[in-house]
């Protein structure tokens, strides 16, 4: 499965776990590379020291690459991208931010950037500040999102017509048959959130594990728009939500019902009534929580038997 992607990042398969907040620490990282694919540090939800401390036990768990996610509106991104720099990581995605701020900045010290976009406008403007790849993500995806609600099927195409560098495909995707159709509409790779968030690995609480695995169609949806777009799984938070919309709230209103470290309640300390439960839509296709490493078998195997059916048509 050798294309621009694996050459990349020196990686075996082109699947790239996402970076998500509350999920994906250490542990899950080093496993998805160990099993060949990229593993990636969420930083979003780690203060700096954490991070540093995440980045070091990769390194002991881990001899394959694996990078660091960090969205660009952390309050201590200076201290963060210091700490990624020191600690001698090779590879960084950017996301909900301008890709220009760092991104010159992170390739002078020899580290790989790509960065997580929602539309062509956007995808644009990364391979004009010099990133290396752009994540394409529709709004399927789990966690916040873009605004213009473009589909992942819908954007990959319209991405590919514009741009020469690598392209990832993100949100909708969780199986070897989803990983195929992004790469014959142009993807080179995947970036895959929602299944490795049901794995043994995954640093979410147990209980956000086994609410993953039950989700059906219908049971997330996109909310919060004012704020920052975000998917979630409807809960009596989601409700509280939705009954607040009814009396035409302003902003500040949305940010009190919001309040501090509500993903951090539901994803990772298992709240489910008052937490933020962020996943995709495509976690109705996900029904166990097993390994990083089975997880990246499945796909590929999946990929591979879904290859040669079409092939043989």
């Amino acid at each position: 499965m050798k294309n621009r992607i694996t050459n990349l990042f020196q990686i075996k398969y082109p699947i790239i776990q996402g970076g998500m907040i509350w999920v994906s620490g250490y542990k899950l990282a080093a496993a998805v590379s160990n099993a060949g694919g990229l593993g990636l540090i969420g930083a979003g939800s780690m203060y700096p020291d954490v991070l540093r401390r995440h980045i070091q036990k990769c390194k002991k768990a881990t001899t394959k690459p694996f990078g660091v996610n960090i969205p660009m509106l952390y309050p201590e991104i200076d201290k963060i991208i210091d700490i990624v720099i020191d600690e001698g990581v090779k590879i960084v995605f950017t996301s909900a931010g301008n890709p220009k701020t760092y991104t010159s900045f992170l390739k002078e010290k020899g580290i790989t950037v790509v960065h997580v976009v929602s539309s062509v406008k956007f995808a644009k403007k990364a391979a004009a500040a010099g990133v290396d790849a752009v994540v394409c993500e529709g709004f399927e995806a789990g966690g916040h999102n873009g605004r213009e609600e473009t589909t992942t099927f819908t954007l990959i195409p319209m991405v590919k017509q514009e741009l020469e560098i690598p392209l990832i495909a993100a949100g909708g995707i969780a199986t070897g048959k989803g990983m195929l159709a992004a790469m014959v509409l142009g993807a080179d790779a995947v970036q895959i959130g929602s299944r490795f968030a049901a794995t043994l690995e995954s640093s979410a609480h147990k209980s956000f594990k086994e609410t993953i695995i039950n989700v059906k169609d219908g049971d997330t949806a996109l909310t919060l728009k004012e704020l920052a777009p975000v998917r979630l799984i409807k809960n009596s938070f989601y409700d509280k939500i939705q009954t607040l919309y009814k009396s035409n709230p302003s902003l500040e209103e949305l940010q009190d019902l919001l309040g501090r470290a509500r993903a951090k309640k539901g994803m990772f300390e298992g709240d489910l009534d008052n937490g933020e439960l962020e996943i995709g839509q495509v976690a109705g296709l996900i029904h166990n929580i097993i390994s990083a490493e089975e997880v990246i078998k499945e796909l590929v195997t999946d990929y591979n038997i879904a290859k040669s059916l079409v092939a043989s048509i």
